[in-house]
């Protein structure tokens, strides 16, 4: 039987060379591109030239090397770089859907995610079946004539849901369409493609860079579908141009080779945290708890070496209680209280009140988001004992324990 290979050894054994031989690829600083004749700038314009470079918003060197090297953490054929996460999902999803067109979705994903797919969709006439994605049966019963794409996010943001991807992809190729996974809460932890997935999407600001010092995504999927993304008279990324600086890309690129060591710290510290706020009597969401409900999915599905994620989250009676807490803990130096995730410090929000909030409030109940949900992006903490040492003085002078 032929080994599988993994997603780190892939990554490493990626060669990729500056133009004087450094270890890393340089830096491009150039917005357009020279070119040897005449007719190799036409044929470029054309989409016929491989491997030339015409405008920074159409490839760059820099942003070229990152996509490789996120197609092959991804295993898919290949990639595009964008400006931001909702750029990449944006991009991604008005190549595959038109006018006229529907999509599937789950109701509990990121409030940027929700509000396109809400409201700015509506502006192409193109209809959206939110559905609890955990909920396969009502998936199937979404599908119309007209679907085009299911859309999901692999664990659901904030409350942590488990998307079978399998068994989607099952239901997508039935149908006879795509389906579309954010991967941004699980980076090597899930890998959709492997699984059954059409296109994988990014925000890469999150835990692929870990620095929280830029904003970026990715696409990744087929190489036509990306070459199609590209395309100089019709590609939604081309046109749109969510192009990302070469600088970020460079960094992003550099930060990749640590991923694997940072998802499992981030993982390890979220499981302390989680089995021991539980023995507080806490309600604790985290998929790697055994009275989580899809943990025996997640298990299924992850590649164990990395762990069950980074992302936590607390049930408190009202946002009050969570305004509170947070306000304490940064004070006690457990982390920051800001939006965002996959930073080396833990940073905590109350998810209805920020990170959600383009979600209405009726429909937060809805899809179950309590007012007092407190979400962790669990850092990289060297003791962890000391910081949940810190939460629980937290807890007992707030009286939340």
């Amino acid at each position: 039987m032929k080994k599988k290979i993994s997603a780190v050894s892939r990554l490493y054994d990626l060669l990729q060379f500056g133009e004087f031989g450094g270890v890393n690829p340089s830096i491009t600083d150039s917005s357009t591109y020279t070119f040897l004749n005449p007719d190799e700038m036409e044929e470029t314009f054309h989409g016929h030239a491989q491997g030339c470079f015409l405008y920074s918003r159409h490839w760059n060197p820099s942003n070229k090397y990152l996509a490789d090297a996120v197609a092959t953490m991804e295993n898919t054929e290949s990639a595009w770089i964008t400006a931001s996460g909702m750029a990449a999902i944006s991009c991604a999803i008005l190549q595959i859907c038109s006018t006229g067109d529907h999509l599937i979705t789950s109701i509990t994903t990121y409030g940027g995610t929700y509000a396109f797919l809400k409201n700015y969709l509506k502006k192409f006439n193109i209809e959206v079946s939110f559905v609890n994605i955990t909920d396969l049966k009502s998936v199937e019963e979404a599908v119309r004539p007209n679907t085009k794409l299911i859309y999901t996010e692999s664990v659901t943001n904030p409350l942590l849901q488990v998307s079978d991807i399998p068994a989607l992809a099952e239901i997508a190729a039935r149908h006879h369409i795509k389906l579309m996974v954010d991967n941004t809460f699980t980076p090597l932890i899930i890998t959709p493609t492997n699984l059954g997935a059409d296109f994988t999407v990014y925000s890469l600001t999150k835990f692929v860079n870990g620095k929280n010092d830029c904003v970026a995504g990715a696409i990744c999927g087929r190489r036509q579908f990306i070459d199609d993304l590209a395309d100089v008279h019709c590609g939604t990324a081309m046109l749109l141009g969510p192009v990302l600086d070469p600088l970020r890309s460079s960094g992003i690129l550099k930060n990749m080779h640590t991923l694997h060591l940072r998802m499992q710290q981030h993982s390890k510290n979220a499981m302390y945290l989680a089995e021991k706020l539980g023995e507080l009597n806490m309600r604790v969401i985290y998929p790697g708890l055994e009275n989580h409900p899809q943990h025996k999915l997640m298990k299924q599905i992850m590649n164990e070496e990395f762990g069950f994620g980074g992302m936590m989250a607390i049930v408190l009676d009202s946002a009050s209680d969570a305004n509170r807490l947070m306000q304490k803990m940064q004070q006690e130096q457990v982390g920051y209280l800001a939006v965002s995730l996959g930073y080396f410090k833990t940073l905590f929000s109350c998810s209805g009140k920020s990170t959600s909030s383009e979600i209405p409030r009726e429909i937060q109940q809805q899809m179950g988001l309590s007012e007092g949900l407190l979400r962790f992006s669990v850092g990289l903490d060297h003791d962890i004992g000391q910081t949940f040492g810190r939460i629980k003085k937290c807890l007992e002078e707030t009286k939340l324990v």
